[in-house]
């Protein structure tokens, strides 16, 4: 099968999305058209964002399995973004407005999580250990808190977790 580029990628997914809000406003006439960005990182998929004007895309899960993104995640972020709005007022973000519009406009189950793998989009590089000597890995970023001082514990133990270096393996 041949390689696809990220930009042909992104140019699927800008079909998709229009597709997604053409549909939306078929029941919504009112909602804008989103800005969208691929510059999302870490585990989610997706996100709305409303101060910015459009959808957030995980361009890293989405090359993983483009298929089931087009599928679940476009229509999710179009979910969030049809019940920003046209609802008046604040809702719960995957409460029954947002499920209705799953349902009801696109035709989908309203799952609320995704299921890629996120071990290639949020590296843990960073090795801890507990008094039951069970391994913790942590990001850049957690690393960074403990560093400034945060300390954590281990959920089944309780021992506040020790630094035991880079981990250079994948999880």
């Amino acid at each position: 099968m041949a390689e696809i580029s990220d930009e042909q990628l992104q140019q699927r997914l800008l079909s998709r999305t229009e597709r997604c809000w053409q549909l939306a406003r078929s029941h919504h006439p009112g909602v804008p058209w989103p800005r969208i960005w691929f510059d999302l990182r870490g585990r989610s998929a997706g996100q709305a964002h409303y101060r910015r004007g459009g959808l957030r895309f995980n361009m890293t899960l989405y090359r993983d399995q483009p298929e089931a993104f087009l599928t679940e995640v476009v229509p999710h972020e179009m979910a969030h973004w049809v019940v920003h709005h046209s609802i008046p007022y604040r809702v719960r973000p995957h409460g029954r407005e947002w499920q209705s519009v799953m349902r009801e406009v696109f035709r989908l189950p309203p799952r609320v999580t995704h299921a890629f793998d996120t071990s290639q989009a949020t590296p843990t590089p960073h090795g801890y250990r507990c008094d039951c000597e069970q391994l913790h890995r942590f990001t850049v970023q957690r690393h960074a808190l403990v560093r400034r001082g945060r300390r954590y514990r281990c959920r089944h133990c309780h021992g506040v977790l020790r630094y035991q270096g880079r981990i250079d393996e994948p999880a």
